[in-house]
């Protein structure tokens, strides 16, 4: 097609767009405001970029315009017998474009007989026909699409099928000449894998992006005030102002995380760094996860860094080696300073007892409700804050976005994950931090106690000074007579001093004398 042939059919298609009735009578072109204008003819464009991905708030005619634009591809643009294709993330949502499309041919004279629209399929009287597929319905490969659209992208379900028919049928524009598609949906959470393929848009030199921020322009004031006063504050954000934001009830949210990711890659061993190793244990349908991290001082903050992470996963048939995890715990104990191992002992207590018999420091976190609300927490507070330092591993960051903070009772909260998803390196990963962040006693400099560990683990090493070793020996009898006060505090018979300040056995202060 020459180049003026190509204005000509754009020139048609925006005619035809333009001239289709909407419901209260006015023609599309009366009512569209400018940003409709632009994505509608930069989409009926072929000599402009095929892919085009457009976001608007809810209520800004995305499934209606998407009916106009593919009744005037069908008509004016695609060769007979062609195929288009509608993806939708159910079969309700897709039968919404099929009646947009039936609509407008329903009200739109030039129309009348000159399509024919069933539940999921429309077709034009040369043979070229739309079809609408649904997110939730198998087998989508092998279809050859001359015009896709996409319709609220953001909303697919997070499982596999979505994810296979998006890949099944885009990956087949590459296989027809001049094959267009478009994507208009409403922002999303970014975690969501519809941002990913945004983000790869925004980039791209094949594609169109157009975000229009806010609601439409004929949005009732007052009924937007009302949902904003209704709904929580992220998913109002996502729905009517067009910003992709991250759920209340996510661990993080995604820019934390990518401020997080500052390293590049794996680390080697350092010389008087003390690492520690969190170890989820999952056998079958969840994965086994072992992280490697140390502490360090940056200012006046203590931030925890990402060494290595490593992750086994099992299946029915065949469960997790953990003879083989065993022997790895082993070794990145031993390469990186005999790190300590931090793990849930429930489905370990074999293998906790061969390692100390090795040489490794074994350290049991039971998990209750409380214990993994404090794992929550700290993971929680280390990621806003920008106190972890990771490497950039594409599944742990889309994993920590995607982890969700469940409050289990009043002020306890749990880390939990949708039903696609996992939650085993986010553990992994929150035992050490827990165990570097959290094993501090409050007051205590990170300087003294990184010294008293050391010392702890090797009293003779020569890069201590006398002092550190003494200071490291204090702070670990106080810490000592601390635990003994803790154990006997609950039996403790008192016997008050005679001032009535504190009891002579255990230290409790006295109770206030009653009036």
């Amino acid at each position: 097609m020459t180049a003026a042939a190509e204005r000509q059919s754009v020139d048609r298609a925006v005619d035809l767009l333009a001239g289709l009735v909407l419901e209260d009578g006015r023609r599309w072109g009366e009512a569209a405001v400018p940003e409709q204008w632009a994505d509608a003819r930069a989409v009926l464009d072929p000599a402009g970029a095929p892919y085009s991905y457009l976001t608007r708030a809810r209520g800004y005619s995305k499934t209606t315009d998407l009916a106009g634009i593919v009744i005037a591809a069908m008509h004016e643009q695609l060769p007979p017998g062609s195929r288009a294709y509608g993806l939708a993330s159910d079969r309700d949502q897709g039968r919404l474009l099929t009646d947009a499309i039936a609509g407008f041919v329903a009200r739109t004279p030039d129309l009348r007989g000159a399509m024919t629209v069933d539940a999921y399929a429309a077709t034009t009287g040369s043979g070229t026909r739309l079809e609408v597929l649904a997110a939730d319905v198998a087998g989508s490969w092998g279809l050859l699409p001359a015009f896709l659209i996409v319709d609220e992208l953001s909303q697919w379900a997070t499982t596999s099928a979505p994810r296979q028919l998006w890949e099944a049928v885009t990956s087949a524009m590459a296989k027809v000449t001049g094959a267009r598609m478009v994507v208009l949906t409403s922002a999303g959470d970014p975690a969501h894998w519809s941002h990913k393929i945004l983000e790869h848009a925004r980039t791209d030199p094949l594609w169109r992006v157009h975000e229009v921020a806010g609601p439409p322009p004929w949005a009732d004031p007052e009924r937007l005030a009302e949902q904003k006063r209704r709904l929580p504050a992220s998913v109002y954000a996502r729905l009517f102002e067009n910003v992709w934001t991250a759920s209340e009830d996510r661990l993080t949210s995604l820019g934390d995380l990518r401020a997080c990711v500052v390293l590049d890659g794996p680390q080697e061993p350092r010389r008087g760094a003390l690492y520690r190793i969190g170890l989820d244990l999952g056998l079958k349908s969840d994965r086994t996860v072992a992280a490697v991290c140390h502490g360090e001082r940056v200012g006046a903050e203590t931030r925890v860094v990402l060494d290595r992470m490593t992750v086994w996963q099992g299946s029915k048939a065949r469960p997790v080696d953990l003879g083989e995890v065993e022997a790895w715990v082993l070794e990145a104990s031993r390469r990186y300073g005999h790190a300590r191992l931090v793990c849930d002992p429930w489905q370990a207590v074999g293998m906790c007892q061969r390692l100390r018999v090795s040489g490794v420091v074994v350290t049991e976190y039971a998990f209750s409700q409380q214990s993994i609300g404090r794992l929550a927490t700290t993971l929680h507070t280390t990621i806003r804050d920008h106190h972890l330092a990771l490497y950039d591993d594409d599944e742990l960051v889309d994993e920590l976005a995607n982890v969700r903070l469940r409050e289990t009772s009043p002020g306890v909260l749990r880390m939990d994950h949708d039903p696609d998803k996992h939650d085993d390196r986010a553990i992994a990963l929150a035992l050490a931090v827990q165990e570097i962040v959290g094993t501090a006693l409050p007051g205590v400099a990170f300087e003294t106690y990184m010294r008293r560990e050391i010392a702890g683990r090797d009293e003779s090493r020569a890069d201590l000074t006398d002092s550190q070793r003494a200071a490291a020996r204090e702070q670990a009898r106080l810490e000592r007579q601390a635990e003994r006060l803790a154990r006997i505090r609950p039996r403790c018979q008192h016997v008050w001093s005679p001032e009535r300040l504190v009891c002579l056995l255990c230290g409790e202060p006295a109770p206030e004398p009653r009036p």
